[in-house]
């Protein structure tokens, strides 16, 4: 089944960023762009009645139109649909179209959000919750040299982290970039009066630590072989190792959750530092 891709869209500047994003990726793909917009029935940062349905569906069908005029520029052959949806919680709009999308794309802050907040609660909310790959997309400083942008994914060995792998290496294929694939990682913490670490057993978790990433990659360079793999094992946080390889990347994935998460948490903490503070495009892989 060729699932389309769903992008939320209200008529913002990031929205149009994420609108950009998301139709790059269905021409990718060879699949179609659907546009989502929650027309909400009240005003936000203003104490006044609820407004009328009759304004709402007006304004939310402009703002569809609009959308649509902006992809027929670049995009006249692009297969695009609209959806409206006059309701008060975006991301639970949103959240039920992932039911049936291949990928679920937003902007990094959307109307109403605060200045200065580097992502905003729709993003959150729904990469918590959609059924599907979801996308915030963000602007991406401009670059003095027009080098090539890696995928950047985060690897830990659990199984959201395996899925975000597979995804990074079919983004990377499709693309034509090279994938770099991080994994950071600390000394377990000691408790008590117990000795220092010994520097062969440093070693020999640095090892293991390794080989987990190895692991993890195994088989992926046969099913692509056009893609160039850089690994990457280093000591340090891994929310702080991933962001610093991120750093100038075409995009980097993650797991919702990985190792060491409290069961029936979401989003665990890495996935989260990535979103609030990447400077380009996440991908959250459930």
């Amino acid at each position: 089944m060729n699932r389309e891709i769903v992008v939320g869209y209200d008529g913002s500047n990031h929205a149009d960023e994420a609108l950009a994003w998301a139709a790059k990726a269905a021409r990718r793909e060879h699949t179609s762009l659907r546009i989502v917009h929650v027309a909400r029935t009240f005003l936000d940062g203003y104490v006044v009645a609820d407004r009328p349905l009759d304004l709402t569906v007006k304004i939310g069908t402009q703002v569809l139109a609009n959308g649509v005029e902006r992809l027929r520029v670049t995009d006249p052959d692009l297969v695009v649909t609209t959806q409206l949806e006059p309701e008060d919680s975006v991301a639970a709009v949103l959240t039920e179209a992932s039911k049936h999308a291949r990928l679920l794309v937003v902007g990094s802050r959307g109307r109403g959000g605060f200045a200065g907040l580097l992502l905003g609660s729709v993003g959150v909310t729904v990469a918590s919750h959609a059924h599907c790959p979801v996308v915030v997309v963000r602007t991406q400083p401009a670059s003095a040299e027009q080098s090539v942008r890696p995928v950047v994914v985060g690897v830990d060995g659990s199984a959201t982290s395996m899925s975000a792998v597979d995804f990074a290496f079919d983004q990377a294929s499709r693309l034509g970039l090279p994938l770099v694939a991080v994994h950071g990682w600390e000394l377990p913490s000691l408790f008590g009066p117990v000795p220092p670490w010994m520097p062969e057993e440093v070693e020999e978790i640095r090892v293991a630590e390794k080989a987990v990433l190895s692991e993890s990659l195994a088989g992926h360079a046969e099913r692509y072989p056009d893609v160039d793999v850089t690994p990457v094992v280093r000591r340090g946080g891994p929310a702080q190792v991933l962001l610093a390889a991120a750093e100038d990347a075409e995009m980097v994935v993650v797991g919702s959750r990985g190792l060491g998460g409290f069961r029936g948490l979401l989003l665990g903490s890495v996935s989260q530092a990535v979103l609030h503070h990447a400077t380009s495009p996440v991908v959250v892989v459930r």
